[in-house]
């Protein structure tokens, strides 16, 4: 049984999430045959206060517009 892990900043939509899911699922049975059912795909949520890159927290990097 396939388990993909998918780490991602907060606040993204059910349908977002739902989508993407799905997009995933597709991908991995047209490499590992299995059936669908087989595939589970796991979501992280994580602030971006809590993810850096190059150094810089992420919620510096990239500031919400409102």
């Amino acid at each position: 049984m396939p388990i993909v892990r998918v780490e991602i900043w907060e606040n993204r939509s059910k349908d977002f999430k739902r989508s993407l899911a799905k997009d995933i699922t597709q991908t991995i049975i047209k490499h590992i045959p299995c059936p669908e059912k087989a595939v589970t795909v796991i979501f992280s949520e994580i602030p971006k206060d809590n993810w850096a890159i190059g150094g810089e927290l992420a919620s510096d990097c990239f500031k919400e517009t409102k």
